[in-house]
């Protein structure tokens, strides 16, 4: 069973109360015992716009009536847009480890544990030109590259080089992740990042000794600013949480 298999075998279920997808940032909002939970993920979706092509999203305007457990399904799902709406409902139905959250975000983490070592960043985040003045050497991986991004296809090359490993959580989305912790050394610190993170120890389990995630804290105001477009800046003004995880080895 992969990472996501695993982690939707780990889920409660409930009603699902609010699902958006915005131009950026995909978020679900369900009820777990009563209460409510959202998670977020990013808005992936197949290249052009062809309207010939067929839904992105077969069932929208009825996704509602699921319950919870069945739209987290979808993480499964080839097409991007339906990946990231069962992304969010993962991160919206995970259990909470409140207790072993930390307040610190990815760029500190990976400064930290980076210092003086070679590192590899897959996805290109805004932190870059901060980071590469407080790590050794930094490869940054990219599908559509940027400035001295390297292409994913580079992966193999550069990945076992890497004494500290940083993975989007975009990539449980695009379903790339399994590969490229595939392709880390035994020795190298792996880290998840990016607000499409499942903070669960279930990726302890696979290799992973870091996750640094998002926790929705403040649920109307994001809901509200991912209908609309917001960026992942203007999305954590209004109500997210920058934490991190790490496994109890290190």
């Amino acid at each position: 069973m992969n990472i996501i298999g695993e982690l939707l075998s780990t889920l409660p279920d409930g009603p699902v109360l609010d699902v958006r997808v915005g131009a950026f940032w995909t978020a679900v909002l369900v009820s777990v015992e009563g209460r409510p939970r959202c998670g977020l993920a990013s808005s992936l979706r197949r290249g052009g716009h062809h309207h010939g092509a067929g839904p992105e999203v077969p069932e929208a305007g009825r996704l509602l009536a699921r319950p919870a457990r069945q739209l987290a399904d979808l993480a499964r799902s080839t097409n991007p847009m339906e990946a990231s709406i069962g992304m969010a409902a993962i991160n919206a139905l995970l259990p909470r480890y409140e207790a072993r959250w930390v307040d610190l975000n990815a760029e500190a983490v990976m400064a930290e544990h980076g210092a003086g070592k070679q590192v590899v960043l897959v996805g290109h985040f805004p932190f870059i030109p901060r980071l590469q003045a407080q790590v050794g050497k930094l490869w940054v991986l990219e599908n559509q590259p940027r400035g001295q991004d390297l292409p994913a296809e580079a992966a193999p090359e550069v990945i076992p080089r890497a004494d500290l490993v940083a993975i989007t959580g975009t990539s449980l989305i695009n379903h790339t992740f399994d590969d490229l912790l595939a392709l880390c050394r035994l020795e190298a610190m792996v880290l998840v990042l990016g607000p499409s993170t499942p903070l669960s120890p279930l990726l302890f389990e696979q290799g992973v000794d870091l996750l640094s995630g998002s926790i929705v804290e403040d649920v109307e105001g994001v809901l509200q600013a991912v209908s609309q477009g917001a960026n992942f800046r203007q999305v954590k003004r209004f109500g997210v949480r920058l934490v991190t995880m790490q496994k109890n080895e290190r």
